[in-house]
């Protein structure tokens, strides 16, 4: 008798236990066909905060989500907020950061598709708009920085690893998902005025709040070159309208050979010494920046 109701117990649990679930319709009006998987933990809170998790190439959500080295599953499972992980519809997973239409403001690419997202969550999970935070590792930071660009009004704040500038990897043929070898290579440089209006020049006209952005990179990061934080650095404090000096820098935080370089209040940059391609996510340091 108590192993059956042992048993029945433990089946109870299988059955009712939080699971990444796909979402078949999000009222996606975008080009881009991107899918949409949501993670409600059983603890969710009343009116939750909503991470957007992005995966890097040769990644999906399921696998992304699956990964023991991306760690918003336990975070989410922790505090109780509600992760989203977008899937890349583009051959070999990554996002397309490269055309117009996902450098656009509502113009249809993967962009617009992952807004929509955002859109659908507030409204059918009750989660709360001023709390709406993305994060992504490799191509899911490139697409995090376009995102901060094209959809400012949705984010409350960004936490990137190992990613590049907004517009950085812009294909001068319009072409979707195109690999940019200039960019890539931190060949790509410019003025923090210019990628500011990098930026400016995704929303036009826009004047709201724009997310807080904190930016990681590696020294040795053989994939997207170091120069690319720099690069990144120079456009959100461009964007920002403040110096290029850090305000404060703090040694080997938050780990060993890590060095946090603060701009003011809105951008922060980690550069981790000796590490490549990409960062390992800090769950810890970015729930602190999103304040969760």
């Amino acid at each position: 008798m108590l192993s059956t109701v042992l048993t029945s117990g433990l089946m109870a649990t299988m059955a009712f236990g939080a699971s990444l679930t796909q979402v078949q319709d999000y009222n996606n009006n975008a080009t881009s066909k991107a899918q949409m998987y949501v993670y409600k933990p059983d603890n969710v809170v009343e009116n939750p905060p909503l991470v957007v998790v992005i995966h890097s190439c040769q990644s999906t959500a399921q696998s992304y989500f699956q990964n023991s080295a991306i760690p918003w599953k336990a975070g989410s499972d922790g505090k109780g907020y509600i992760t989203i992980w977008p899937s890349s519809p583009n051959s070999g997973t990554c996002w397309d950061v490269s055309s117009k239409q996902s450098l656009s403001h509502d113009g249809g690419g993967d962009s617009a598709a992952i807004a929509n997202m955002i859109a659908f969550a507030l409204a059918e999970y009750g989660a709360d708009p001023a709390r709406v935070y993305v994060t992504g590792g490799s191509s899911g930071a490139m697409m995090s920085n376009v995102l901060a660009a094209t959809y400012p009004e949705l984010i409350a704040a960004v936490s990137l690893y190992s990613g590049v500038a907004a517009g950085c990897f812009v294909s001068a043929a319009g072409g979707v998902d195109q690999w940019n070898n200039s960019c890539s290579g931190g060949q790509s440089t410019a003025s923090a005025d210019a990628w500011a209006q990098v930026v400016l020049d995704m929303y036009p006209g826009y004047e709201g709040p724009r997310p807080r952005m904190q930016i990681w990179h590696g020294s040795v990061d053989s994939t997207l070159a170091p120069q690319n934080y720099q690069e990144e650095i120079k456009q959100w404090t461009g964007v920002f309208a403040v110096g290029q000096e850090a305000t404060s820098t703090e040694e080997n935080t938050p780990l060993q050979g890590y060095t946090t370089s603060n701009y003011g209040e809105s951008v922060q940059g980690i550069y981790a010494q000796g590490v490549g391609h990409s960062v390992p996510a800090n769950l810890t340091a970015s729930e602190a920046w999103f304040g969760l």
